[in-house]
């Protein structure tokens, strides 16, 4: 009876010893979780609402294009795709940065190379990771071979009237309608444009690269003036439909 009790006495012990260890490791997750939560929070744009996400997506694409194209919408854990491509073009709004919004629809050399950073970065930020810690991500997968640059010329259409995109400087700022063309590690310097920023913190000219160096560098065209550019002749079209 002795013994009995014994053995009871050291499995509880032994049952309380892991009891605690369990419950301090939970804390200590919590606790780290917690301490995260507010940088990972800041990482993240504010959830659309999914009718009004769809309209601003399509409303980068031409009229004839619209119709067809795959659609994405920006969910918790990253983009959800609403209904499939007829014609090889996408339409999301990318958000480079939590307060950004960019209506993108790229044609099928854009959904092939460009499509899926996109939505892999939406996804690592979900996660909590930090902007430094994707752009590691996003050079590791490009040297990897994971992403890859385009290989042939290709149009992505940003024709819509809401665009709020970064700048040279940080900043979100309004932006013009405008095309966009693939140009793989092209440079602001390859395209003789100013070194100079205009007054919206992007490169003076006609026209410029984002992203210039990179592989996913894009010439960027606006249909309309830009703060960077000169201003239109009076009495005449400041450039090309809105």
């Amino acid at each position: 009876m002795t013994t009995d009790v014994a053995v009871l006495a050291v499995s509880t012990s032994r049952a309380m010893r892991c009891f605690l260890l369990v419950l301090t490791a939970q804390i200590a997750v919590s606790a780290s979780a917690a301490a995260q939560s507010p940088q990972a929070a800041a990482n993240q744009p504010v959830l659309p609402d999914q009718q009004k996400e769809i309209a601003l997506a399509l409303s980068a694409c031409p009229a004839s294009v619209a119709n067809k194209a795959a659609v994405y919408v920006l969910g918790k854990s990253g983009y959800v795709k609403i209904r499939d491509s007829q014609n090889g073009f996408t339409a999301i709004v990318q958000h480079s940065l939590p307060t950004s919004r960019e209506p993108r629809c790229m044609d099928a050399e854009g959904t092939r190379t460009h499509l899926p950073r996109l939505l892999k970065v939406a996804e690592w930020r979900a996660q909590g990771k930090s902007r430094e810690d994707i752009d590691r991500l996003v050079a590791d997968a490009f040297a990897k071979g994971v992403f890859r640059a385009p290989t042939r010329p290709g149009v992505d259409y940003m024709l819509s009237t809401e665009n709020l995109v970064p700048n040279k400087l940080g900043a979100v700022v309004p932006f013009p309608p405008h095309l966009m063309f693939y140009a793989p590690y092209l440079t602001n310097a390859d395209l003789g444009t100013d070194d100079d920023l205009g007054p919206d913190g992007n490169p003076k000219g006609p026209a410029f690269v984002a992203g210039d160096g990179t592989p996913h560098a894009l010439i960027i065209v606006p249909l309309g003036a830009h703060a960077g550019s000169s201003p239109p002749a009076a009495d005449k079209p400041s450039g090309g439909p809105q």
